[in-house]
């Protein structure tokens, strides 16, 4: 993404509103409603609720009004259609937990427009969001203390794809961090927080020249096929070479298990 577009989806943020509390506490969010992100009045609580809420509502508010609410952030790549980007919202569950939606209808990680060398590279996008939690807890979030996550078809709340950007749990720091010096652009086994996954390292500031589902669609031979049985969970991490992530796949638990809302790890309490 250019740098200019980045610009125009900053500029969302004049509908995503922070006001600071009284007394302690981080900043709290303003919505237009009154309840949790997939439990609204005018479209309910049901499986498709991320999905109507961005479509109907986010993405419909920044095509009339350039306003992203009730979502923090919409970015469309043509604005003539509104499936043609993403939102980010703020999960119904509360804390430094947000989440990145396509504007498009898709089902998950096993929806194979996520390989179209064309698509969006989502966890770029959601990377590049975690401003969000730095602004939620009042203070510079390190990167090594964020993690992304996206579940398997078997855990999903939700029938639309969707990033989550959170923290790490602090004992999946701890363990990453451990584990870090051992890591290669290679998958091998990797033991976190008494789980293993198969993970590898990037280097590199950002996500923009590298895409995690491509990485997790070469794991093995199989994998292509069986996109949904697998949850995807990508780290910040400082390596001794320089900044860069850790990428972890597995078919056991869910990624999102790895985060943490409260964002202890960085000291926000929880």
């Amino acid at each position: 993404m250019t740098e200019s577009l980045r610009k125009i989806l900053l500029s969302g943020l004049a509908a995503a509103a922070f006001a600071m509390p009284a007394v302690g506490g981080g900043p709290q969010r303003q919505n237009s409603y009154t309840g949790s992100s997939t439990d609204t009045p005018e479209i309910g609580s049901g499986r498709d609720a991320l999905r109507r809420i961005v479509q109907e509502q986010c993405v419909v508010n920044w095509s009339q009004h350039h306003a992203a609410a009730p979502c923090e952030r919409v970015y469309l790549a043509d604005s003539r259609t509104g499936n043609s980007g993403y939102a980010v919202l703020a999960d119904r569950k509360g804390g430094a937990h947000y989440l990145l939606i396509p504007t498009q209808t898709m089902a998950g990680i096993d929806d194979r427009e996520l390989l179209d060398p064309d698509a969006p590279n989502y966890f770029a996008e959601a990377w590049h969001a975690r401003d969000l939690i730095t602004r939620y807890v009042g203070h510079d979030v390190a990167r090594t203390a964020v993690g992304l996550a996206v579940n398997t078809a078997r855990s999903r709340s939700q029938d639309q794809f969707h990033i989550h950007i959170e923290c790490l749990r602090q004992d999946v720091f701890e363990s990453l961090r451990a584990a870090a010096g051992r890591m290669t652009e290679t998958w091998s086994p990797v033991n976190v927080a008494g789980s293993t996954y198969d993970g590898l390292r990037i280097i590199g500031e950002g996500l923009d020249g590298s895409n995690p589902f491509e990485l997790l669609a070469g794991l093995k031979p199989d994998v292509r096929r069986h996109m949904g049985d697998y949850t995807l969970v990508v780290a910040g991490m400082q390596f001794s070479s320089g900044p860069g992530f850790v990428v972890l796949a597995g078919t056991g638990p869910t990624g999102e298990l790895l985060l943490d809302s409260s964002c202890a790890v960085a000291g926000a309490g929880g």
